[in-house]
């Protein structure tokens, strides 16, 4: 059986968890925090980086630092993972679902300008498979109508845009080190601030709602409860564990880089004679390699598809169920038309194995189950 994914130890691992443990520090905001959040602000380019325990909980803190509430509209794309949806509904707000790009499944930055009404606090731009969105569109119309942006980089850490690291456009961002990702925790976030002006209010938020960072840096002579938050910090072995990946970040992106135009490059003779379509990475962007997915013609060819290769002991899946046709996405959001891109690339999208350790040979039995397949279907 070849997994869909396989959490990969790349580095020092356990190492830094054997130091973390002799250190007596586990809680939060140890001396391995301190090491991922300068990595982060010296990568990305951040004005501050904080660890949370999950891309979620990074979503959330960005809804409570832009005082969402009732009333507010947060626009973003239907192609989406709940929770980024669910961090704005939390706070009151409603999600306003616009169609996708057919290219790289981003936000159509063309129809941000047409969903706007006079609530609209903030666009999302999610950067998915690690290729970044059209931001330059997205900032220049966010800028005109005095919105935020907040970036959904959990699947973009190490991409680019025209020269510039995802996470750095929006006034806040979110990062998932989830085990499916690039760079792992097993669980674990980040938020990313850009916009100076939130920094001190983060740091508060992050620890509950508590002036806690100012007592220990003496600009107080006790903390107390000054503002809403919650536990958003990791334990310190999530840190070590993360730092460990983060020094081989490199390393990785470059592994994974492999992986996928193995990938890549197999599938051109399919796309060629119309079986199947490739990513689309357009030349400005500079993607991690972090998903590869196929489109097949339609739902039944993509359903055929998902059965041969788990006939063939491959673990393939979709992906999003998109969120306007949901049961809470219906509740609590609203679609700005139909999204016929959305709706056309959720029935036909098949993602790959595709995780750090994964050797050649394993790569090349998917390309060879996928090349029988679509010789077993008369379609070659």
């Amino acid at each position: 059986m070849i997994p869909f994914n396989r959490p990969s130890i790349v580095g020092r691992e356990f190492d830094y968890l054997r130091q973390a443990l002799e250190g007596g520090h586990l809680s939060g905001n140890g001396p391995f925090t301190k090491r991922c959040h300068e990595w982060l602000e010296s990568a990305i380019g951040c004005k501050k980086a904080l660890l949370t325990h999950s891309c979620t909980a990074a979503l959330e803190m960005a809804a409570l630092l832009l005082d969402l509430g009732p009333g507010d509209e947060v626009i973003m794309p239907s192609f989406a993972f709940v929770s980024t949806a669910n961090a704005f509904v939390l706070r009151g707000a409603t999600p306003v679902f616009v169609d996708i790009c057919c290219s790289t499944m981003n936000i159509d930055a063309r129809l941000i300008e047409g969903a706007l009404t006079t609530r609209t606090r903030a666009v999302v731009a999610l950067h998915y498979a690690g290729v970044g969105c059209e931001m330059d569109s997205i900032v220049e119309v966010a800028e005109r109508h005095k919105l935020s942006i907040v970036e959904d980089a959990a699947q973009g850490l190490l991409a680019g845009y025209r020269g510039r690291p995802l996470g750095s456009f929006g006034q806040l961002g979110a990062l998932s080190f989830h085990e499916t990702k690039n760079l792992i925790s097993g669980e674990g976030g980040a938020l990313l601030i850009n916009d100076p002006r939130y920094v001190e209010r983060a740091e508060i938020l992050w620890e509950k709602g508590t002036n806690r960072k100012q007592f220990f840096q003496g600009q107080v002579d006790k903390y107390t409860w000054v503002d809403v938050g919650s536990s958003y910090l990791p334990s310190e072995l999530i840190a070590a564990f993360l730092m460990a990946q983060f020094e081989r970040a490199s390393a990785v992106t470059d592994r994974r880089s492999r992986l996928w135009n193995m990938y890549h490059e197999a599938f051109a003779p399919l796309e060629a004679a119309g079986i199947v379509r490739r990513p689309i990475v357009p030349g400005d962007r500079v993607p991690n390699a972090h998903i590869y997915y196929l489109l097949a013609r339609d739902l039944p060819a993509r359903t055929d598809l998902l059965q041969a290769l788990k006939a063939a002991g491959v673990d393939a899946v979709f992906h999003y169920v998109p969120l306007h046709s949901s049961p809470a996405g219906r509740r609590f959001g609203r679609a700005v038309g139909n999204l016929p891109v959305t709706d056309d690339v959720s029935d036909r999208l098949v993602r790959l194995p595709l995780w750090t350790g994964m050797s050649e040979a394993k790569v090349e039995a998917v390309i060879t189950a996928i090349n029988g397949w679509a010789a077993m279907a008369g379609l070659v």
